[in-house]
């Protein structure tokens, strides 16, 4: 029903979908409502979608909240979006028009979204910032697999360190390339994001994190030497970095990076900078 109902409704406007914009569909009427029950909707709930499209996640979430801010930016989609609305007599849908990466969002307290991919990792870092109780969106599989690795696992990364620190991340879901149209290469995931009040996240921590898993594989004490440009910009001799990293725990620094939990990445962040205040 539902693949029949997009298929006709894009014939009708004339739309075809361009997949580098991350106009991936969905069209599985299952999926679709698995996502809705994993909202947990109420009526009293203000759920931001980003990337409405026209409108399949859209409808449903407005029956079951209060309202729904959905923010799209191709303006022929938007078309579609408004008429099915007005058609279906929905009033509490509050379109916002333009690019959500750059957008600032009104009150939400729940986020359900299936993203455009090309804006996963941006979007996901701004949606942190706000205070929600809870998002379920759907991404790649192979960036959802990387949001809940863990040490040690070869989708161990710098993305896995800062959603462990900032959230607690579940992947409820795989997803079937043949679920939208047109499909997209890879299957994708549902996950659900519950951000962590006050994390211990830094822009220090940010850019320690990154200087360390450019070599992921290296040792710590390696990976910092390395990459130490990634954070500070003070031209600092190589003798001078030498002596900031050895005021690391031995144990910390010796450790290769994939092996370092989250905790650990931030203990070394917090004496990296303790002993960079010191020494500057």
């Amino acid at each position: 029903m539902l693949a029949r109902e997009t298929f006709n409704l894009l014939k009708k406007h004339q739309i075809r979908l361009d997949r580098r914009k991350g106009q991936n569909y969905l069209i599985h009427d299952q999926i679709l409502s698995r996502i809705v029950e994993n909202a947990q909707l109420n009526n009293s709930d203000v759920v931001l979608e980003i990337g409405a499209g026209i409108g399949t996640l859209t409808i449903p979430l407005a029956e079951n909240a209060s309202k729904v801010v959905a923010v799209e930016q191709d303006k022929r989609v938007l078309q579609v979006l408004r008429e099915r609305l007005h058609q279906e007599g929905i009033s509490n849908v509050e379109i916002l028009e333009g690019d959500a990466t750059r957008l600032d969002f009104p009150y939400f307290n729940k986020v359900v979204s299936n993203l455009p991919y090309q804006i996963s990792s941006p979007i996901t870092f701004k949606l942190l910032q706000y205070d929600f109780d809870f998002a379920i969106l759907m991404y790649q599989l192979e960036f959802a697999q990387r949001m809940v690795a863990k040490p040690g696992e070869s989708n161990y990364s710098r993305l896995s360190v800062m959603m462990s620190l900032c959230s607690q991340t579940e992947l409820l879901f795989k997803v079937p390339r043949k679920a939208f149209v047109p499909p997209p290469r890879i299957s994708s995931a549902v996950i659900k994001l519950t951000p962590h009040k006050n994390p211990e996240v830094d822009d220090f921590f940010v850019k320690t994190c990154r200087a360390l898993f450019q070599h992921k594989k290296k040792k710590s004490r390696k990976a910092l030497l390395q990459s130490f440009h990634e954070i500070s910009y003070r031209d600092l001799e190589r003798d001078s970095i030498r002596n900031l990293i050895s005021q690391i725990d031995n144990k910390l620094i010796e450790e290769r990076v994939f092996k370092l939990n989250p905790a650990e990445i931030l203990m070394i962040s917090t004496q990296l900078e303790d002993a960079m205040e010191k020494l500057l």
